[in-house]
């Protein structure tokens, strides 16, 4: 895929999906890949796995290429397919973003290296490292919240001047003002994504490319009507909408990602409420405020 292509395809709600687990925290890829499909039937514009709401950093990186595997299989072309292959170790997030494109991945999400806290000279580096590893479209990932680093606007402005195949960012940064400056230094057909779900239809009105929301874990179809009604020119729908969807956003925030959204989809019969330690589920005060809100978007 020319990488210009990628940036017109690689646009809407990218759905980053969760990993389902067994009762003994076994993957369990049956139910994974139900959820899959049901996100591409609800309307998702492509579909992100190994991300955080994955739980990438409580698997191996077998299980994560495994993990991987299964979802391009079952994605078959249907949507773009872009897994989460970043990690805190440079050589395993080569090692899994070679994988990817190996598999036949459409584009990966690289995580800025979390707990290390480089600055920004070695994140440069980092990062076009495992661009020019790769062929494939690369789409950073900045959530200084998670990594207590923040990718600069004139380091991602570098990269992408420098790497013709990083093609955007995820942008999980509460910072406005330095979402609209990675616009303008790296240029606006730079594809940008919302990853703080308040902020989805803020960064497609400054020219965002869309989101990867972990809203879009329970309520797909929603999340990704939010980017149809703005890209049709239904500007009062993509509003009423954002509003609607700003008390389900907050309870699946309630505590850490993904334990509200894995507590929710359980509510709707989706999954088993099972995550990888050393996270669990939450309270049963967050959990009775997951479940009041679910009732209210008659989820369940």
């Amino acid at each position: 895929m020319a990488y210009g292509e990628a940036r017109t395809r690689f646009r809407g709600s990218i759905s980053p999906v969760v990993t389902p687990f067994h009762e003994d925290e076994r993957i369990d890829f049956d139910t994974f890949t139900e959820l899959i499909n049901w996100h591409i039937e609800s309307g998702s514009h492509g579909i992100s796995v190994t991300g955080t709401s994955g739980e990438p950093s409580s698997m191996s990186v077998d299980e994560r290429i495994n993990v991987m595997e299964t979802a391009g299989k079952t994605v078959n072309g249907r949507v773009p397919f872009i897994p989460g292959t970043g990690s805190t170790n440079h050589q395993e997030t080569l090692r899994m973003t070679k994988a990817a494109q190996e598999m036949g991945a459409d584009g990966a999400l690289v995580i800025v290296p979390y707990y290390n806290k480089p600055n920004q000279h070695a994140l440069y580096k980092h990062f076009k490292a495992i661009a020019d590893s790769v062929d494939i479209p690369i789409i950073l990932y900045n959530i200084p919240g998670r990594t207590a680093v923040n990718l600069k606007a004139d380091t991602i402005a570098a990269l992408a001047k420098d790497c013709p195949n990083i093609i955007g960012v995820k942008e999980a940064n509460k910072d406005f003002e330095h979402v609209n400056k990675v616009l303008l230094k790296a240029g606006r057909d730079f594809n940008l994504y919302s990853g703080i779900e308040v902020l989805c239809y803020p960064m497609l009105a400054i020219g965002g490319a869309g989101h990867i929301s972990a809203t879009a874990n329970v309520a797909p179809t929603e999340v990704a009507d939010l980017f149809n009604k703005w890209e049709a020119g239904d500007v009062n729908g993509a509003q009423d909408l954002h509003y609607h969807l700003m008390p389900l956003n907050d309870v699946l925030f309630r505590d850490t990602n993904p334990a509200p959204a894995k507590t929710a989809l359980s509510m709707m019969g989706k999954i088993k409420p099972v995550l990888r330690k050393p996270l669990d589920v939450p309270s049963e005060e967050v959990q009775e405020e997951v479940r009041s809100t679910l009732i209210s978007y008659n989820l369940i």
